[in-house]
């Protein structure tokens, strides 16, 4: 899990741009324990953790690669939502059935809501990662990209540490920090994590009620609404303004429905006003979905739409329905960093604001590839097909203008 918290320092250290000799990661680590110490994190707890981490070079090669940034929509897909995992979720349903109720009776989250989250990030318990979350955090915090960021959740791991949750050599999970079976940032653990088997402690590795039930009060206090499912897969009409697809614009039901949006099946979606966006991952060629407020409560666990659509269709698979009427296409251009970051300064050169090419193709870049697309008359998808992404270099080059 990935969740953007903020978190306020007295005062924020230099951090280590790019860096990674010895004696540069080793400055870094110094400058980190005076922050720690500011922090409040005791002599003992600060010089025990880093005193011990060291730079770990494929945590950057890894932050630099994150898939819901670096692959299709289809390939993410695919490869989260599967047969076996549906299968593994369902038994897992029936096998914590007493928990998820009272989990669900608490927190007001259904029960296939929390093993689809199990699910995606831990396969259920069976990878919990193996990283060392001190070395990744350090690591992550003498890097230039999110030092800010990653020194608060070093702060947070020692926090957890001190409170005596977890100790240092326990303390093991993914490359980017996140822990346990629902893969907690130690910021969230700090805030969202409970007790659920009464023992005392909060320990996201080993006990699964604890692990469920902190999941449960996160989604809880980030705005689930009880009885509110995510989204749904819908179909879109011939002529449709994919200008539309976006999360920024939000209709009643009711409207989508006389714009000629269905339900997957053909059939009128209710004439209702509960809000609702239309996105596209896939482009036209691919699934269409109506996302309604839950859905932005799970994009706030981790902010990538991939995950969310993910969460919500594995959850539904989960609960017993069937997959989806229309794949997505097979055939989608994986996106390298280096692809991104000239299409994005392509894009910006034609006028199309990005903002500063950083080879991620989020949703400003989506944005300005729709309002390109649309100012040639193209589908204005915000997809990056491969043909799309020579129009734009074509168009660069001063070529088809």
């Amino acid at each position: 899990m990935r969740l953007a918290i903020s978190f306020s320092l007295s005062a924020i250290a230099t951090p280590v741009f790019g860096q990674t000799s010895d004696a540069d990661f080793a400055a870094c680590t110094v400058r980190l324990k005076q922050e720690a110490q500011t922090a409040g994190i005791s002599a003992d707890v600060s010089n025990d953790v880093l005193d011990n981490v060291q730079w770990v070079e494929r945590v950057i090669e890894l932050d630099r690669q994150q898939p819901e940034f670096t692959t299709t929509f289809s390939d993410y897909y695919r490869k989260r939502v599967t047969p076996a995992r549906v299968e593994k979720g369902r038994e897992m349903l029936k096998e914590h059935a007493e928990l998820l109720r009272s989990i669900s009776d608490r927190y007001g989250v259904p029960a296939h809501y929390l093993v689809s989250f199990w699910g995606l990030e831990t396969n259920f318990g069976d990878y919990l990662g193996k990283m060392a979350i001190p070395d990744s955090l350090a690591t992550l915090a003498c890097d230039e990209r999110r030092s800010q960021f990653f020194t608060a959740e070093l702060i947070s791991a020692m926090r957890i540490i001190e409170a005596g949750d977890a100790s240092r050599e326990s303390m093991i999970g993914s490359w980017a920090g996140a822990m346990g079976h629902v893969q907690f940032m130690p910021s969230a653990f700090l805030r969202y994590a409970v007790d659920g088997d009464g023992d005392g402690r909060r320990d996201l590795w080993g006990s699964i009620p604890d692990a469920l039930a902190s999941a449960g009060n996160f989604l809880a206090t980030l705005g689930w609404q009880p009885g509110l499912r995510w989204g749904r897969e819908v179909v879109v009409p011939a002529g449709f303004d994919y200008a539309q697809a976006t999360r920024n614009i939000k209709q009643p039901l009711r409207v989508w429905s006389r714009a000629g949006v269905t339900d997957a099946f053909g059939s009128r979606l209710p004439d209702v006003d509960l809000l609702g966006s239309i996105l596209v991952p896939g482009g036209a060629q691919g699934p269409a979905f109506v996302v309604y407020d839950n859905f932005d409560v799970i994009m706030r666990w981790n902010r990538s739409e991939f995950y969310a659509l993910s969460v919500g269709r594995l959850a539904d698979r989960i609960a017993g329905a069937g997959s989806l009427t229309r794949p997505p296409p097979e055939d989608g251009l994986r996106l390298s960093r280096q692809t991104v970051m000239t299409l994005q300064a392509q894009l910006n050169q034609l006028g199309y604001d990005t903002g500063t090419p950083d080879g991620i193709f989020g949703s400003g870049t989506r944005r300005a590839l729709r309002e390109f697309q649309s100012a040639r008359n193209l589908i204005a998808d915000g997809y990056p097909s491969e043909q799309v992404i020579a129009a734009v270099a074509a168009s660069a080059r001063g070529e088809n203008n």
